[in-house]
């Protein structure tokens, strides 16, 4: 670890502890070259899955987009902050789960329409017309006789294929 005073490479770690929250390694550091003290954290570093979009180009994960849709969708609903939060770490933390280095863009499109299925039915409607391509009044028919199905026989969402 290089000094932040000095620039030294030449450091000594003098005691390690893990940090409050569990999830860091917090470590104390002296320099030996100019004999000045520093704190380090180590953490883990968990890298989200490449997005291959429907054309084949490959993107960066952003929760941000997923964040956007949410909003399009939910725009003048009434649902809480914490609730949209809550099903996007869950989106998140499945997209971690399959431990894919890819995930195609329409099986996180399939995660959100479960999701908002699950939070407002006309914000699912409203993001399936989009997501689906609705082209005339039956496809969304369709799409309210999905709503009104059962709740045995709601939408979820699909697992990704392996790319």
């Amino acid at each position: 670890m290089k000094c932040p005073f000095c620039g030294s490479l030449d450091t000594q770690v003098i005691d390690s502890r893990v940090s409050e929250t569990g999830d860091a390694i917090r470590r104390r550091r002296k320099c030996l070259a100019c004999d000045k003290r520093f704190t380090t954290f180590e953490t883990v570093e968990m890298r989200m899955p490449q997005v291959v979009k429907s054309n084949g180009t490959r993107l960066d994960f952003n929760v941000e987009k997923i964040r956007t849709g949410f909003n399009r969708a939910l725009h003048k609903r009434f649902v809480p902050t914490e609730f949209v939060d809550q099903a996007i770490a869950r989106i998140t933390a499945n997209i971690h789960s399959l431990g894919e280095r890819e995930i195609p863009s329409r099986s996180i499109g399939e995660m959100v329409m479960a999701e908002l299925y699950k939070l407002d039915k006309v914000a699912y409607i409203r993001f399936a017309s989009v997501y689906k391509s609705f082209q005339d009044v039956e496809d969304f028919r369709s799409a309210l006789h999905e709503v009104e199905r059962p709740a045995a026989k709601k939408p979820a969402a699909k697992k990704a294929k392996h790319v």
